[in-house]
């Protein structure tokens, strides 16, 4: 599977995306019947996804074509009957493709696909590196008191100051420059005194009586702390697709043949893995503050969706609300100097600074320096993009920054296409909606009004829209909610 060659007349189209649990039930369902699948992936070939809908009138994945007869999705494949399949594949067989037969890609995948494919990481080295590690093994790191509090692998701006100019023979000037550097670059952060705005390290006694302490000894559980990022600080986006491709990479291969579960332990120790976590180490100076709003909402979707798949390798997949609860309050990524737990992205980035479910405040407060980096209003969108590890989710995928809004709309319209996140009943006027509806109903609106007014103005022209159309135009309609599948998919 995966060639667009096959010595049949006819072919069998499926158009996926990587880590698509109902793809990958499909195309193993194709795979039985001894025929030569060509599979697309939608996501290494978004120039066809276009093509795909108009040919199809849906945004979901797979999509499947036995010539150019489109059977539908999944569910579509999986409820013909022996004899309609039979049919369709002996069409495959016996007749030549026709001339509007679906189209195939005719590019290879994107040069970043590729780096990711080979499993390796290759960069230049940061011209502050190698002083680092020198600065890892000096003495005057160590504990240091201020009043109360004892600051433990610290050192203070005028010890700094003294080891560059006795053991790498700077000037003065040189080496409060180079403490700047150190700063500005996220490898030293201040823990204690000089709390000018400005931030600079300079000859002032404020600098110099201040402490500091090395990013990579300062005590928090992100996922990518403990080792310093040695690598020059890598664009934003192009290392947020990087580290996105080769997870769903790792996640696609460890998904069961019926699509419904991952070997997550299997993942764990998959040497790939590792290279993923020295990929991921590089997000601690990555630079946070230049990102356009087109930047931060790719940059910080992929990022999430990366970060749950690495939280529940390390931790386990959780399987309770209390077990939910801490694990996205404290499943965290070291990103910018800063530390950024999942309920940090979505509602203190993405949603704006708002209230997440069960939150009694705002994640950043005024004097956070993540509020910096916050979209100034939440963007509902994201809702259909973040995929939070479980079945009730949205489907995987990886965004970039060109053409973010039309792709977070795709989402959110390949969202509403599934009945277990929109259902329309015309005889009873009711609308049944997935819980994340009910759950950030502000971000749609607030009211049942507003919230049916988003929904419709979302879907994609089907019969689904016709029908919710004709009961809204009818008067009240009554709005529920679906249960929601928290249930892991994890296979242990």
């Amino acid at each position: 599977m995966g060639d667009y060659e096959s010595s049949a007349p006819g072919r069998i189209t499926v158009y996926s995306i990587q880590g698509c649990p109902h793809c990958t039930q499909a195309k193993a369902t194709l795979g039985r019947l001894g025929m030569p699948v060509s599979d697309v992936d939608l996501g290494s070939h978004s120039e066809l996804r276009a093509k795909v809908k108009e040919l199809t009138g849906r945004s979901t994945v797979p999509q499947i074509f036995f010539n150019n007869v489109h059977v539908g999705g999944n569910d579509d494949l999986q409820k013909l009957s022996p004899e309609e399949l039979q049919r369709l594949v002996s069409l495959v067989k016996e007749e030549p493709l026709p001339a509007d037969a679906p189209p195939l890609p005719e590019q290879s995948q994107s040069e970043h696909t590729a780096l990711v494919n080979e499993g390796e990481f290759m960069c230049e080295r940061d011209d502050l590196a190698d002083l680092v590690e020198d600065l890892k093994h000096a003495s005057m790191i160590g504990s240091h008191r201020r009043g109360l509090t004892l600051y433990k692998k610290s050192f203070s701006g005028s010890q700094l100051v003294d080891w560059l100019q006795t053991e790498k023979g700077m000037a003065m000037a040189a080496a409060c420059n180079t403490g700047q550097a150190l700063l500005k670059k996220k490898y030293m952060i201040r823990v204690h005194g000089c709390e000018q705005q400005d931030g600079n390290f300079d000859e002032g006694k404020d600098t110099m009586d201040a402490l500091y302490r090395l990013l990579e000894d300062d005590p928090h559980s992100a996922l990518n702390a403990g080792q310093t990022a040695t690598c020059s600080p890598m664009q934003a986006a192009e290392l947020s697709l990087l580290l996105r491709e080769m997870i769903l990479k790792l996640f696609s291969e460890h998904l069961s043949a019926d699509g419904k579960s991952v070997d997550y332990k299997g993942m764990s120790v998959n040497p790939a893995f590792e290279h993923y976590c020295e990929l991921a180490i590089q997000l601690q100076r990555v630079e946070l503050l230049s990102l356009s709003r087109e930047e931060k909402l790719a940059f910080f979707i992929n990022i999430y969706n990366a970060l749950v798949i690495h939280g529940y390798l390390r931790l386990g997949a959780p399987t309770n609300m209390w077990q939910r609860y801490r694990f996205f309050n404290y499943v965290s990524y070291l990103i910018g100097g800063e530390v950024f737990t999942l309920q940090d992205i979505e509602n203190g980035i993405l949603r704006g600074n708002r209230k997440g479910v069960a939150q009694l405040r705002r994640p950043f407060s005024k004097t956070d320096p993540r509020l910096q980096v916050a979209l100034p209003d939440a963007e509902p969108l994201i809702h259909f993009a973040l995929n939070c590890g479980a079945k009730g989710c949205p489907p995987i995928k990886t965004y970039t920054p060109q053409d973010i809004d039309s792709q977070l709309r795709t989402a959110a319209e390949a969202f509403l296409e599934n009945d277990d996140a929109c259902v329309i009943d015309s005889v009873k006027k009711e609308v049944r909606l997935s819980q994340i509806f009910k759950w950030y109903k502000v971000d749609f609106g607030g009211t049942d009004e507003k919230l049916l007014g988003w929904v419709l103005d979302h879907m994609g022209d089907s019969p689904k829209k016709t029908s919710l159309q004709g009961i809204l135009s009818a008067g009240k309609t009554k709005v529920s909610f679906l249960p929601y599948d928290w249930s892991s998919n994890s296979t242990h």
